[in-house]
Formats: structure tokens, sequence, C-alpha cells
């Protein structure tokens, strides 16, 4: 079973949003057989690529990065897409934090690197704003050897 996991921005220009939507598509049509997302399943990269992923039939392994995770979601449709992407899910893990800290995020990032065959970044190549943004989880991919797919949409700026 050939397992890709994702990092990726939250907040993903409304400018980016269809060329990111196609190109994770192609990625994840790219890996033909049985397939395992891994997703923290925060709005944004990792929402949409576990909702495409389960679209394609892959087996989708949610990492949650704590026990208050779900406080962390302030529109209530990100939030119910999140608990439908969930209840979705064949294996769930846990990191072991109370509190969503960036500690938390950068473990539920490095677990899901650790655990993936390929790592699907959906980033727009500037560093982190926080330990364990999407650019921490491509350096930390990147030095373990994992091989990383970077997708954006060129001449896009996050906000």
């Amino acid at each position: 079973m050939k397992r890709i996991g994702v990092t990726g921005h939250r907040d993903i220009p409304a400018a980016a949003r269809a060329h990111i939507r196609a190109a994770i598509a192609a990625v994840l049509r790219g890996h033909p057989g049985s397939l395992e997302a891994l997703s923290s399943l925060a709005a944004g990269a990792d929402q949409l690529f576990a909702d495409l992923a389960l679209d394609r039939g892959a087996e989708l392994t949610v990492v949650i990065p704590s026990g208050d995770y779900e406080d962390g979601f302030d529109d209530p449709e990100e939030l119910a897409r999140y608990r439908d992407l969930k209840d979705r899910a064949t294996l769930e893990v846990r990191m072991a934090f109370p509190h969503s800290t960036d500690e938390a995020y950068y473990a539920a990032g490095a677990y899901i690197a650790d655990h993936c065959d390929r790592l699907l970044a959906v980033w727009d190549g500037r560093p982190a704003r926080g330990l364990g943004g999407t650019g921490d989880i491509v350096r930390y991919a990147r030095e373990r050897g994992k091989p990383v797919t970077v997708i954006w949409c060129e001449g896009v700026e996050r906000a």
C-alpha cells in the first residue's frame, strides 16, 4: 500500500484553489492500487487532500495533534467538515498533547512525514509562520530523505 501524507496552508487564496485541487487529484491518480492518505484535517489543504483521497478510494488516517484540537476551528463549516472526514477515517492517531500548541502541530506533521512514502506539500515556498508550519514539515521531511511533492500556483501570494 502506498502512503501519501499532506502538509499545507490553511488559507488557500481563491486564485489558487482550482489549480491546487487539480494538482492534488493528479498526484493521487498517479498512484494506482491501494492508497493510504495521512492528514491532520486542518482547514484548507489538509481537508481538501483528505476529501480528494477518499473520493479516489483511499483509506484515511487522521493524525490529531491535541486533545483540544477541535477548539481551534473558528468556522462552523470547517469544523463540520473536519468531523465528517474524521468519521470516514480508517484509523485515528492522537498525539499526546492535551492542548493545541506549536509543538503539538510539529509533532503531528513529523508523524505524517515519518509514516508516509511521499509527502505532498501545498506550500508557497515561504518559511513557516510558527513552529510546525508547512515550511518546517517540508524541511523535516527533506532532511530525512523523504520525497516531497510541492504544489502551489505560481504568482499567487498568501495574505
